[in-house]
């Protein structure tokens, strides 16, 4: 039987610009700066503000598709050793998110936790988050931040600081040639 949480029946939405958002932190994180580059930042900022109500809909689809796509590679490398990705990713996820207090309101936490088990259960993020009602402005920081997470821990696991990123760029370029 068929959930409605299929990842089939979701959107796909803006992977490319959730994609930027992400290799745009990774990198910031990267370069040994105190914080974000304020260059960087604005054009993150303008982006964003030219999205409008439709683009914001799709950068969140966006974002719930990396979160899906990473736990669905972390998930496959975790089988390989015969290990179970929700007791190595979620519990490690929790406890990083409750460490940014100041970004991260604790009744966001739960959210994600469930986001990251949808996902690493083969359900859609997006159509899971769905059926709790609409986004709310207070998760949009902790939805970056675990899509970031994941990112991080798929280029701790390959030592490759770059492997997300260009995992699904690959991934883009791919779909793009079917």
């Amino acid at each position: 039987m068929s959930s409605p949480c299929d990842p089939q029946h979701a959107p796909a939405g803006d992977v490319g610009g959730a994609l930027m958002m992400v290799d745009s932190r990774l990198k910031s994180v990267h370069a040994d700066k105190a914080g974000t580059d304020p260059e960087q930042q604005a054009l993150i900022d303008q982006y964003i503000a030219s999205l409008g109500p439709t683009g914001a809909d799709d950068l969140l689809d966006g974002a719930c598709t990396l979160i899906f796509m990473f736990m669905k590679w972390l998930r496959m490398a975790y089988e390989d050793h015969d290990k179970d990705v929700i007791e190595y990713v979620v519990p490690n996820l929790v406890a990083t998110l409750r460490r940014l207090p100041k970004s991260v309101r604790p009744e966001a936490i739960p959210t994600m936790a469930g986001l990251v088990v949808a996902a690493g259960t083969d359900l859609s993020p997006s159509l899971w988050r769905k059926q709790y009602g609409d986004w709310t402005g207070f998760e949009m920081t902790p939805l970056e931040a675990t899509t970031f997470l994941l990112a991080e821990h798929i280029n701790r696991l390959t030592e490759d600081p770059d492997f997300a990123t260009r995992m699904i760029t690959e991934a883009l370029s791919r779909a793009d040639e079917s």
